[in-house]
């Protein structure tokens, strides 16, 4: 079986749709579409980075400007890319603080897809002279082997394969 036979794209709304949702509401996680992990016996790292992540700040209204970094280990959803993308542009005129927004977007992707474990990474652009990179996670309770690999593959991912290494 190819792996476009695998892919099951009969629930996503936006990819190759045509119209797009509006932004302009804010983010929230209805924005953000999944499909079925077709590889949910295996644990394995998704990795997204979007390096042009911006938001105002609730006190002054100044744009704060970051690279938002997700690594999660499906279960049994991934998230679609274009629909993550609009997710992050609904961020660009929402007041909020760094640390409501690293653990808002942690919320919303384990509230659409489940994960086996995920990490949000906000690291934004020093301000007034202080660089603040915020990092929340979340893990899911698993069956026993199950949990295992996928802690084991989560400490892997921390020393050899995360660049972002706190």
């Amino acid at each position: 079986m190819s792996s476009r036979e695998r892919d099951d794209v009969t629930g996503l709304r936006l990819l190759g749709g045509g119209s797009l949702p509006s932004v302009t509401d804010g983010p929230r996680a209805s924005l953000l579409e999944a499909f079925p992990n077709r590889y949910p016996h295996r644990p394995y790292v998704i990795s997204i980075t979007f390096p042009e992540f911006t938001s105002l700040c609730p006190v002054t209204g100044q744009p704060d400007f970051g690279t938002i970094s997700v690594e999660y280990i499906p279960d049994e959803w991934c998230v679609e890319s274009k629909s993550f993308k609009l997710y992050m542009f609904a961020f660009r005129n929402h007041q909020s603080f760094m640390e409501s927004i690293t653990n808002t977007i942690l919320e919303d992707l384990v509230t659409v897809l489940a994960p086996a474990w995920c990490r949000v990474k906000g690291l934004f652009v020093p301000r007034g002279g202080t660089r603040i990179h915020v990092f929340a996670e979340e893990s899911k309770a698993l069956p026993a082997p199950r949990e295992a690999a996928v802690r084991a593959l989560v400490a892997a991912w921390r020393t050899e394969g995360d660049p972002h290494r706190p």
